[in-house]
């Protein structure tokens, strides 16, 4: 009986044995796992933390070898001096005495030269531009009479001439003759005429411009007849708003662009000055002229109206990039820097002054950045793209 209560215990003890073993070695193999998977875990995040360290993060990737067949280029920022910029409108006009216009001498029908003379024709001094005919008119034709009044006169003059070295006639009786012819000549040479109508010829070398009438008009005399210009120097009138006028004094040289071709031009490049601005408005309106001369350098049409930015007040230690650098989102303004070979950032700035070329950047840009000034659109497809080539690495 008690060998029996013996086993009992025995066997009970086992079990409870048995029982607290698997417990423990369940529990045991539950902390092993949640020590696993946090140790995935931190391995996890610890992998996403070396690929933002690669830079692939925000970075713009562009080959070299795309970049290069591009002609990709960049500025690398840095102080420079830049000026305050008055930004206006204006017109370019030809400059005083690089235009004449030609006037009718005499009354007559118009017969122009030849079919050279056309808007833009280029002449030299002395050409003949046009006859005037009066002969089926009722006062006759001018030049057929100023053609007899000269041949008169020299006959005169002539006859006279011998006459006086024989003391025929008085030296004062030849002296009025000399008068009479060399009246003569002369209205006869300023009419041009040779008998067959009056001609009008080119007071100076340069291009035809406003032809303003055709064969068989008739003109009186005086009347304007076309514009002749060298073309070799312009007057750039620009429009400045009231507000600006105190800054008028500082004003000393210009930029401008005209409204068919995106050049800019500067002033001081095209041997330019300024002539003059104005104490008063234009005639009681709101702008104030400013006037500069210029040479005529560049495929600039005089008479065209243009963008201008008159260059005021000196800015020394500016950041200034070009306008090419430039891009503009929903009214907001990027760069791209370049970071190595093949990465790029985009980088958000505030624009300053702008004088047509480049632009001052008040804010977003340090010294020694490196700004994607040709290639641009390029960049932006680029980043548009998100491809990452393999193998690539950039630390930041």
């Amino acid at each position: 009986m008690k060998r029996n209560i013996l086993l009992t215990i025995t066997i009970l003890s086992y079990i409870l044995w048995s029982c607290s073993g698997s417990s423990h070695t369940d529990g045991e193999a539950h902390e092993h796992s949640d020590h696993i998977e946090e140790h995935d875990h931190e391995h996890s995040e610890h992998e996403g933390h070396d690929h933002e360290a690669e830079g692939h993060g925000d970075e713009i990737i562009l080959k070299k070898a795309e970049a290069e067949a591009i002609g990709l280029t960049t500025k690398t920022i840095k102080p420079e001096k830049f000026h305050s910029v008055i930004p206006c409108s204006g017109t370019l006009s030809a400059a005083q005495g690089d235009e004449m216009t030609v006037v009718a001498p005499v009354s007559g029908v118009v017969s122009l030269a030849g079919r050279h003379i056309t808007d833009g024709s280029q002449v030299s001094k002395g050409s003949v531009l046009l006859r005037l005919s009066a002969q089926k008119l009722a006062a006759g034709d001018p030049a057929q009479r100023a053609h007899i009044d000269y041949e008169t006169a020299r006959k005169a003059y002539d006859r006279a001439s011998e006459l006086v070295k024989d003391q025929i006639i008085s030296r004062q009786e030849y002296e009025r003759i000399a008068k009479d012819y060399e009246t003569a000549r002369l209205a006869y040479e300023a009419i041009g005429g040779n008998g067959t109508g009056s001609a009008v010829q080119a007071p100076m070398s340069g291009y035809l411009k406003n032809i303003l009438v055709n064969d068989g008009d008739f003109v009186e005399m005086g009347q304007p007849l076309m514009t002749l210009s060298q073309n070799r120097r312009l007057q750039l009138r620009a429009e400045v708003p009231q507000r600006y006028y105190k800054a008028l004094p500082t004003i000393a040289s210009a930029h401008f662009k005209t409204s068919y071709d995106d050049q800019v031009y500067s002033l001081d490049q095209l041997n330019g000055k300024l002539l003059s601005y104005g104490r008063g408005s234009l005639a009681g309106g709101a702008y104030v002229p400013v006037v500069f001369e210029l040479d005529n350098r560049g495929d600039v049409v005089p008479g065209a109206c243009v963008e201008v930015y008159l260059l005021s007040t000196p800015v020394d230690n500016a950041l200034v990039v070009p306008v090419s650098a430039l891009t503009e989102e929903q009214g907001l303004y990027f760069v791209y820097l370049r970071l190595d070979e093949e990465g790029y950032k985009k980088q958000e700035v505030t624009l300053g002054d702008t004088d047509g070329a480049n632009v001052r950047i008040l804010s977003g840009l340090h010294e020694g950045d490196r700004v994607v000034t040709r290639g641009v659109y390029q960049v932006k497809l680029a980043a548009h793209s998100g491809v990452i080539p393999e193998g690539h690495s950039h630390n930041h």
